[in-house]
């Protein structure tokens, strides 16, 4: 079997979209009159307080990624997070603001603190490459290893993140491996190549968006920026004129007008439907490549690439297909990226067929009339088509999520999911010759449809706030977020988004909100973050409230947190939603030196926190040297040599030094 070449391997870039934080003259003048700008600056003011859930560690920060606008004027500020300068995998965040600059809702990773963990690797980058390549039955391309922090599977540990490309049972794959900085065994693994299959179902006669003049043409969308299509070397196809393909099943320029034709809908519906700037979230997308010697579709992290039936007769470039890969681009480049586990990549399958059908239904094409069978138009291998979304247990994938989806393959996995988005786009008894679908054990007796592109919205606004370790329980709660910023807590949506879930066998956890009246909520920042205050003296913060829901509310202010010889005073003790608060905090003389993270709470309806870190004393960083008395030496084999180690503390207090060797 003749496979493609893996493109150069990026060296642990971002996820594609992804940007740093920018930073840059302009002021207040330019965030007042940019909506995305003061949505940052409200993120970022938030991510400072320790909003919420937002706390960190001492040693931890954050760093702004990307800010995308959503439907309903909702704008969704991802993060991810640092430890000791290194970044944290699986302590990435995100910030909902609304477009009158007020913080909506918070999300993060709550994964175990690396408190303490010492960064330096007892195995070099080298060794973890090596260990990595064994997750490859043929390695093609490598990226330098980078050091992070995993915060998956329970515990903080130190890894190297190792890119290797290649082939893994004879198909393309891209793995990340996190290879324990300690041990040198493989912490965990996801494969960046998520696979697909389809059907060769042509459009006919299409309006495709390409580029060029006179006798010079290329199928590049210069209206989509990063949206072209060519064959297996990248480049996109070029002609002499402006008229592209033959009709024939085998004829990859007509692959290639398919393709065009599908994504552009799936750009267009973005656009219309859900809001949405492009594939990225920020108006840009990717490549298509068509003529993959595989009965197989895939998208690979950087392009996505399209093969052929099992006849061999038709390529793999209908809007199902190819609206399916590019949904793995979206699931990629929303908060969180493409996490580990069965349970995870279900739901990034799941994603991939929910993006298929709500592109086939915006399309409308009556050469593939909408529907919600994944693959129905070739018989691939046999067996009709490879997924049914309304009825999954048909094609012997799950209906209901149970304790044994994270052990179940991924494109089986996303079975609750692609149930879940049926129930909640079309109900459990449409009629109009639309299928029933069925209810699991424990669920409402019907679930009536909001319709595909109600649907669409509720889940686009749930994967803005995706994290890395996103599993199903996770993905009711984001969804029934959405449907509340979207259309209120006291509407038909918020029940219908819950029962659909209910319907699949995915519980509520707790505290998740009622739907029913609106209440009455708030936020709370503390503005400054920190301060320093030597023993007898004091420092101020402003701590400030927004009424974010329902009216103004009385809410009352303390703080937990305070070091012994530390008292806080609020002026005043209580405020109205929308007011401030003066907190003093009054050190005293016998208060020890050290930094101290303070709670402030505020207490309504409900309950909100910020955090303030107070510096007492000295901010000198605690330091030290070492030295070994002699450098070197000379043993013969079988005998010994010493040598004496000497610290000295360089700066701040004396400090606990543990001592080991390496190398």
């Amino acid at each position: 079997m003749v496979l493609s070449a893996l493109p150069a391997l990026p060296a642990h870039a971002a996820p594609p979209g992804a940007t740093p934080a920018q930073q840059g003259s302009g002021g207040q003048a330019r965030i007042a009159a940019d909506p995305e700008s003061r949505a940052a600056a409200v993120a970022d003011q938030a991510i400072s307080s320790g909003m919420d859930n937002l706390a960190k560690g001492t040693d931890e920060a954050y760093r702004r990624l990307k800010v995308v606008k959503g439907a309903g004027d909702m704008f969704f500020v991802s993060y991810e997070r640092t430890y000791k300068g290194l970044p944290m995998v699986g302590g990435d965040a995100v910030v909902v603001t609304d477009s009158a600059g007020h913080v909506r809702d918070t999300v993060a990773e709550s994964g175990p603190a690396p408190a303490d963990l010492a960064t330096t690797p007892d195995i070099g980058a080298a060794r973890a490459l090596r260990v990595a390549k064994t997750k490859l039955s043929r390695v093609d391309d490598t990226a330098d290893p980078r050091l992070v922090v995993l915060t998956w599977g329970g515990k903080a540990r130190l890894t190297w993140e190792a890119v290797v490309g290649g082939l893994a049972d004879g198909k393309p794959s891209i793995q990340h491996v996190f290879v324990d900085a300690r041990t040198g065994e493989i912490a965990d693994s996801y494969d960046q190549v998520r696979e697909g299959t389809g059907n060769g179902y042509y459009y006919g006669q299409v309006t495709i968006n390409t580029s060029g003049s006179g006798s010079s043409y290329s199928m590049t969308d210069t209206t989509r920026p990063g949206i072209k299509c060519g064959g297996q070397n990248g480049s996109a196809y070029t002609g002499t004129d402006d008229n592209w393909g033959n009709g024939s099943g085998t004829d990859l320029e007509t692959a290639c007008v398919d393709a065009l034709y599908s994504v552009q809908r799936e750009w267009d519906m973005l656009r219309d439907w859900l809001g949405r700037n492009g594939i990225n979230g920020s108006g840009s997308g990717f490549p298509a490549r068509v003529g993959l010697s595989d009965v197989n579709a895939y998208w690979n992290g950087s392009y996505t690439n399209f093969g052929h039936n099992q006849a061999n007769t038709r390529q793999a470039t209908p809007i199902d297909v190819v609206a399916h890969e590019f949904g793995h681009a979206i699931f990629q480049t929303t908060p969180g990226g493409a996490g580990s586990g069965n349970e995870n990549g279900g739901i990034n399958e799941g994603t991939g067929d929910i993006f298929g059908a709500l592109t086939e239904h915006y399309a409308n094409n009556p050469n593939d009339p909408p529907d919600y069978l994944v693959g129905e138009e070739v018989d691939l291998v046999g067996d009709g088509p490879i997924r049914n979304m309304y009825n999954p247990s048909a094609l012997g994938d799950p209906n209901c999520w149970s304790t044994s989806i994270p052990n179940t393959e991924v494109h089986s996995a996303a079975g609750p999911i692609n149930h879940w988005f049926y129930l909640l786009a079309e109900g459990s008894n449409p009629g109009g010759g639309k299928p029933s679908s069925p209810i699991c054990s424990g669920g409402p007796a019907s679930v009536t449809g909001l319709g595909i592109e109600k649907a669409g919205k509720i889940y686009m606004g749930a994967l803005n706030r995706k994290t890395s370790s996103w599993r199903y329980t996770n993905v009711r709660a984001a969804a029934v977020a959405a449907a509340i910023e979207l259309y209120g807590a006291n509407s038909v949506e918020c029940n219908t988004t819950k029962a659909s879930f209910s319907a699949i066998a995915v519980a509520a956890a707790s505290g998740e909100p009622a739907c029913g009246t609106p209440g009455n909520d708030f936020s709370l920042s503390v503005n400054p973050a920190s301060g320093s205050a030597q023993p007898g003296q004091q420092v101020t913060t402003t701590v400030s409230t927004q009424t974010t829901s329902g009216s103004a509310q009385t809410v009352n202010l303390s703080a937990t947190g305070l070091p012994s010889g530390v008292t806080a005073s609020f002026n005043p003790s209580s405020v109205t939603s929308g007011n401030s608060s003066t907190l003093t905090l009054s050190v005293s003389s016998s208060a020890a030196q050290g930094s101290y993270r303070i709670t402030v709470n505020g207490a309504g309806t409900t309950t909100h926190s910020a955090v303030y870190t107070l510096q007492v004393g000295s901010t000198q960083t605690r330091d030290f040297s070492i030295s070994a008395n002699p450098a070197s030496g000379t043993v013969q084999a079988g005998s010994s040599a010493t040598t004496t180690i000497a610290t000295q503390t360089t700066a701040g207090n004396a400090q606990a030094v543990n001592l080991s060797a390496s190398g």
